[in-house]
């Protein structure tokens, strides 16, 4: 019964990010159908449809495609901020037991992806895309772990979870350190104090969501300003947010008795109304438990919807829009981006994970086989969301190499997808059964 409790949140998390997944695929479909149908035109002009607004000291204007990478995205990144927070000081790498397994993964696929690429390219105008096939896409990854259902221990989908989030730092302090334009160190150093603003509050126990989305917003603007792409402020500004409650879990108990009891005894009007005591308990109980729930995890929630089922969507029908038609489109380089994630990311994930199997580095669960690392490690392959926003980010003004990275990423990702799914189908070692389910 324990084990069910414990293991509800992530599992509720797998299948949001499942059907995140299935609903990625279906915007890039349309995005693609679009964009090579006699309607194109209209593809190109909505997202480069201009929005923002000018003062006589400021002025704000972007296309709408840049409105959704640099805006959206913040979001998303501030979510990616809150998971990478929260995994590291209470979920599976908070520990170096724990990080082990995954972090050799990651490494691996982080590493060996970046060779493969480097190998491969023999034009000095792609070189700087290197950082494309680095990350897994985790929505598209889960999804078809979901199609695997029981076929796939929980100890494999903790594996890719937790794995593809270390390579999420990885490719975050890329995109912070190679992907950057010129740096006003001013307008930084204005970003560096307000959220050194935020650190403190948050170290003396304060926390408000309204102040936070406030000073949030001036520091992405000052991110902006500055050269720093403004979704790493998304990933900074998610540190500030404190993980645990107020009040320990205890103290909440007895309080919630107390209320009760006070309920149980108070005037009643009537059935259908509240009478002034029990508005006052009620009150009460609202209050502690604001105080009792950790403003990370609420945080973290609220925001799963929106960015699986809206944000992330919304990015890849804005941005997996390309035409195959073209005659612009560079061959080889599409011939790297997709072998560097098929063949980089299986390779450098199988084989850094079994080297350290075999020196005794990392302890991996008895439920996982050599052909689940194997699978599971092409699915990591599938590098959509965040192989897409850096290539934007490396090319940018590059429609030619945006295009065929877009190609090369949305070629690898379904051979590496489909070899994944096909290896983890055929699987014979089924998950051993625990007593306890």
């Amino acid at each position: 019964m324990t084990k069910s409790i414990l293991l509800t949140p992530f599992q509720k998390f797998f299948n949001t990010e499942s059907l995140s997944g299935i609903l990625l695929l279906a915007a890039t479909v349309v995005a693609l159908v679009w964009v090579n149908s006699p309607f194109a035109e209209s593809y190109q002009a909505l997202w480069e449809y201009q929005l923002g607004f000018r003062t006589p000291f400021f002025a704000l204007n972007k296309p709408l495609l840049l409105w959704i990478n640099d805006g959206l995205m913040a979001v998303f990144f501030f979510l990616i901020g809150l998971e990478i927070k929260r995994e590291l000081m209470i979920g599976e790498l908070n520990s170096m037991k724990k990080i082990a397994f995954p972090l050799i993964g990651a490494i691996g696929g982080m590493i060996v992806p970046v060779i493969f690429y480097l190998a491969l390219n023999d034009s000095p105008e792609t070189m700087k895309g290197w950082g494309i096939p680095m990350a897994t896409d985790i929505a598209f990854s889960l999804a078809v772990l979901k199609v695997l259902g029981k076929r796939v221990p929980l100890g494999l989908i903790i594996f890719l979870t937790a794995f593809a989030i270390v390579d999420d730092i990885g490719a975050v302090l890329v995109i912070a350190l190679f992907y950057t334009g010129d740096i006003d160190v001013v307008l930084l150093l204005w970003a560096a104090g307000f959220l050194a603003i935020l650190y403190f509050l948050t170290y003396k126990g304060f926390f408000s969501k309204y102040l936070g989305l406030i000073i949030g917003t001036v520091i992405w603007i000052l991110f902006l300003k500055a050269g720093i792409h403004p979704t790493i402020a998304g990933i900074l500004m998610a540190f500030s947010v404190p993980v645990r409650q107020k009040i320990l879990t205890s103290e909440y108990l007895n309080e919630l008795t107390a209320i009760t009891d006070n309920l149980k005894k108070a005037k009643i009007l009537d059935e259908s109304i509240l009478s002034k005591e029990q508005r006052d308990e009620i009150n009460h109980l609202e209050e502690l438990t604001k105080k009792y729930q950790s403003p990370l995890q609420k945080l973290e929630d609220s925001l799963h919807g929106w960015v699986a089922y809206f944000i992330i969507p919304i990015f890849a029908l804005a941005n997996a829009g390309v035409s195959f038609s073209g005659s612009n489109i560079d061959y080889h380089f599409v011939f790297v981006i997709t072998i560097s994630l098929v063949l980089g990311k299986s390779i450098g994930i199988t084989g850094l994970v079994l080297l350290g199997k075999k020196l005794k580095l990392i302890d991996i669960p008895n439920d996982i086989c050599t052909r689940h690392i194997i699978g599971v490690s092409f699915l990591a392959g599938i590098g959509f969301t965040m192989a897409i926003f850096i290539a934007s980010l490396a090319f940018i003004g590059d429609p030619v190499h945006i295009d065929s990275a877009k190609i090369g990423i949305l070629i690898g990702s379904f051979i590496a997808a489909v070899i994944g799914y096909i290896i983890l189908r055929l699987n014979t070692n089924k998950p051993k059964i625990s007593s306890e389910q």
